[in-house]
């Protein structure tokens, strides 16, 4: 179970996140992707308190970098966000002619929303994620195909740490944010996913199978590495903003 705390660094209250991973073999303290604050990972039997005495001793180099780190990119009415590489502007559309209460549609580069203002930012996300699960979906299924192996389920969620991940049993989980990149970057995830249902590894035998599933590993990457951070910037309402329920 995750635990959070407060700090106070230079007269700023700090969110830190205290996780416990049994695979964690020593303490590990990052930064949070989605701007809520510091993530500590502890290993199971280390106490919370020499935890907490690692966060004091490593003040300075949180401050900096906090301070280092881009402001979140909120998804509210006027924003503008990527959707498959290309900025589209949110726009609210609450007396939209035809449209069912809640729709999300993409009209002239826009990401349309009907419906309440308090629900906006809820019914682009959850949009997103339904437009992320079944690209994903189809550009799976497709490439395991392509290899004549079966794709066990596909799942998107909010992750931090990979873009995607393959288990044994062949299930397959994805950032929902991949529909945020430009499509050949999703491809080269998808393709580097599939090919761990043969090899689950990271072999020449592996990486022949990747640039056979895909065209795009190179540019992909160094796309990755030079802007996936900044796909976490995106997050829902602001601190503060009022939240909708789940359903009107």
């Amino acid at each position: 179970m995750d635990t959070r705390r407060e700090l106070s660094l230079d007269g700023r209250t700090v969110a830190l996140h205290i996780r416990r991973h049994r695979q964690a073999r020593r303490m590990n303290l990052r930064l949070d992707p989605k701007g809520d604050g510091i993530v500590l990972t502890l290993p199971t039997g280390t106490a919370e308190r020499e935890g907490l005495s690692f966060v004091e001793a490593q003040a300075g180099w949180i401050t900096a970098r906090l301070a280092a780190q881009p402001p979140p990119r909120y998804i509210v009415d006027g924003a503008v966000i990527p959707l498959r590489g290309v900025d589209h502007r949110i726009a609210h559309r609450p007396q939209a002619r035809g449209a069912a209460r809640g729709a999300v549609w993409v009209e002239d580069g826009r990401i349309c929303v009907a419906g309440a203002a308090e629900h906006l930012s809820r019914r682009v996300t959850d949009w997103l994620k339904a437009e992320a699960r079944r690209a994903l979906s189809q550009r799976a299924r497709d490439k395991a195909a392509a290899l004549g192996r079966p794709v066990a389920g596909v799942t998107v969620r909010d992750t931090t740490s990979r873009w995607a991940s393959c288990s044994a049993d062949g299930r397959l989980n994805f950032s929902w944010r991949l529909i945020l990149a430009p499509d050949h970057v999703l491809d080269y995830v998808v393709a580097h996913e599939i090919a761990h249902l043969e090899e689950l590894n990271h072999g020449p035998r592996f990486h022949a199978l990747v640039e056979k599933l895909t065209d795009h590993r190179a540019p992909a990457q160094a796309w990755l590495r030079r802007h996936g951070a900044g796909l976490h910037q995106f997050t829902g309402a602001p601190p503060g903003a009022p939240r909708g329920r789940a359903a009107e």
